[in-house]
């Protein structure tokens, strides 16, 4: 029997954020459209869809490809703010956007299962853990080495994938990543990339 994977989703549109499997992404919700979105969440089944925009217009296209996250912390502020933390559920494949009378826009997508092995060879985690060693030392980063020793390889490439200052494309893309090796290989041309350059340029990739 075949499970049905469509679903209905409240999402939230931010340029360079993304969310994946198992992973946590803080937030803070403060326009009334998201605080509503928020409660919205609250009131049903806690998840809220994450997916990057297209452009920065007021109603912009979404991309195709995004993430379930699911409400795991929530911290209610006096003035009607919340600050919130999601777990990644599932990335989804937004098949279209539905017409609502909510302040928040509302699609309706497919769940994606990730099925490939979340474990990297040791020349890959070898090859990732170098070069985000050389990416934060030319970016001037501290980073806890010993805690991200500890990492699995999971934690340590999609941890990479939402932290790192990459543009909404190349941030795209590692979401769109077939599987956790492909992932960790567009990390390391990306980190290359943007390592060459301060920051001010405003080199993208496109």
């Amino acid at each position: 029997m075949s499970v049905d994977t469509r679903t209905r989703l409240a999402v939230f549109p931010l340029a360079g954020a993304v969310l994946f499997p198992r992973m946590h992404l803080p937030l803070h919700i403060f326009e009334p459209r998201y605080r509503a979105m928020v409660q919205h969440a609250l009131s049903t089944d806690q998840r809220i869809g994450m997916v990057q925009p297209r452009a920065a217009d007021s109603l912009p296209p979404l991309f195709n490809m995004g993430c379930v996250g699911k409400i795991v912390h929530v911290e209610a502020l006096d003035d009607g703010r919340y600050n919130i933390v999601l777990e990644g559920q599932s990335r989804f494949r937004l098949t279209r956007e539905l017409e609502v009378t909510t302040a928040f826009r509302q699609v309706e997508a497919e769940l994606v299962e990730d099925v490939t092995d979340p474990n990297l060879g040791l020349l890959e985690r070898s090859s990732i853990e170098r070069e985000a060693r050389r990416f934060a030392e030319r970016q001037g980063y501290v980073v806890d080495w010993d805690a991200v020793s500890r990492l699995d390889d999971e934690a340590l490439v999609n941890g990479i994938a939402q932290v790192a200052p990459f543009d909404p494309a190349a941030k795209q893309a590692l979401l769109e990543a077939d599987n956790l090796a492909s992932r960790a290989d567009l990390i390391v041309q990306l980190m290359q990339f943007f390592g060459r350059h301060d920051g001010d340029s405003g080199v993208t990739l496109q």
